[in-house]
């Protein structure tokens, strides 16, 4: 068998598997098989992925602090994730009396919900969409938006004290947030011309001077729109260093102060694939999505590339964790406002600048780059050393 020909077995076999179990059925249930087969391959996937990523994040965190880390169950470590899975299932469900018992339980329940729905629209491979909608992007974000929902019900139904103060911060950053978070995505779609996140990352098809990838990142109104994207998501995700809502020294554990064992690792998985499904919404506006990163690599099946360009992000999001520390709230709130938000809206502008000029020859690219840059870099600066004026290098004092 030739490569070329391996290669497009790889590519296919997911379609090749799903259409072999769906002559085995009656034709009456079809539609009905496809769609559970597409959100059990989406659960089965994305909680391995979990399971994955919380023994990978604890390793890379031991490894930053010069620890061990988890290294007592099964070889290296490997079976840490099914021993806290037992764990958790395992262990008691206590409701506090006062507690609303059925807004305590849904509220884990409506988190899952939203963050395995906002994966139905990514395409995660060549012919991989489980659903191809002509609003993809928009979807993705009503679909995140329960989070919000969610989280208030969480710390309103416990009745306590500080699981409501963590709520009510949440929102508040979850909402700061939100609004770069989708200024940063306008720019995607007023040069893709689309909603649709298939055609998004059909956009970014080919090479410029057949070198460089057409990627969304690789321009200069790309490469600001996903640094901000990229902080955004961040902060909606409640990770470090936005982890104010759970910040254990100073609310105990936030919305989750009342729950254990089941729903608190179903709380647990919500942030996890939250965080994984934002980063699979950056691989697909900006990244290129399942696209190669060179013309001779297009051998290698698309999913694959699509699954690595995700690990990359997920590892810098962990990376980030265990080195930056936590913001204050004043801190975090003057970040997005006084500074994501405007930079955000320059994107914009710089995109359609970008788009009006596509049109340049002769040396006008040059200048096309030069000003795309100056663009990119000018008013951030210019925001950052504004916000910082008075705000000197802290001076330590010691005992002598």
């Amino acid at each position: 068998m030739s490569a070329s020909t391996a290669s497009g077995v790889l590519e296919t076999f997911p379609l090749e598997a799903r259409a072999f179990l769906l002559e085995r059925l009656p034709t009456p249930w079809g539609w009905l098989a496809a769609s559970l087969l597409s959100i059990g391959a989406i659960v089965v996937v994305f909680a391995s992925i979990f399971a994955i990523s919380t023994l990978l994040e604890r390793k890379i965190l031991a490894r930053i602090q010069n620890r061990p880390g988890p290294n007592r169950v099964g070889p290296g470590g490997l079976l840490q994730p099914l021993a806290d899975a037992i764990k958790t299932i395992t262990k008691e469900d206590i409701v506090p009396r006062s507690a609303d018992g059925l807004l305590h339980f849904l509220a884990p329940v409506v988190l899952v919900a939203g963050a395995l729905l906002s994966f139905a629209v990514i395409p995660f491979g060549r012919h991989l969409v489980p659903v191809e909608l002509e609003a993809g992007v928009l979807f993705f974000f009503a679909a995140a938006a329960s989070s919000e929902v969610a989280v208030f019900m969480a710390g309103w139904a416990s009745r306590n004290k500080y699981a409501m103060l963590a709520a009510m911060r949440a929102l508040a950053q979850l909402i700061s947030y939100e609004l770069p978070l989708v200024l940063a995505v306008v720019p995607v779609v007023m040069l893709a011309g689309s909603l649709s996140t298939v055609e998004i990352v059909a956009a970014q098809a080919g090479w410029w001077g057949g070198i460089l990838p057409q990627w969304h990142v690789f321009s200069p109104w790309g490469l600001g729109a996903f640094l901000v994207f990229m902080i955004a998501a961040l902060a909606e995700s409640n990770r470090s260093p936005f982890d104010l809502p759970e910040a254990e020294s100073e609310l105990i554990a936030g919305h989750l102060t009342e729950y254990s064992g089941f729903k608190y690792a179903l709380f647990f998985m919500a942030e996890y694939l939250g965080m994984t499904a934002l980063c699979c919404l950056a691989v697909t506006l900006f990244l290129g999505g399942w696209h190669a990163p060179s013309a001779f690599l297009e051998f290698v099946p698309s999913y694959l590339w699509f699954g690595a360009k995700l690990g990359v992000l997920i590892v810098v999001l962990m990376w980030i964790r265990g080195t930056v520390p936590r913001l204050r709230i004043d801190q975090l709130m003057r970040l997005s406002w006084k500074f994501l938000v405007p930079v955000a809206l320059g994107t914009i502008v710089n995109a359609a600048f970008w788009h009006s000029s596509a049109e340049w020859g002769g040396a006008w690219p040059a200048v096309r780059w030069a000003a795309g840059v100056a663009l990119l870099l000018g008013p951030p600066a210019w925001l950052a050393r504004r916000l910082s004026a008075g705000l000197g290098p802290r001076v330590y004092r010691y005992a002598t």
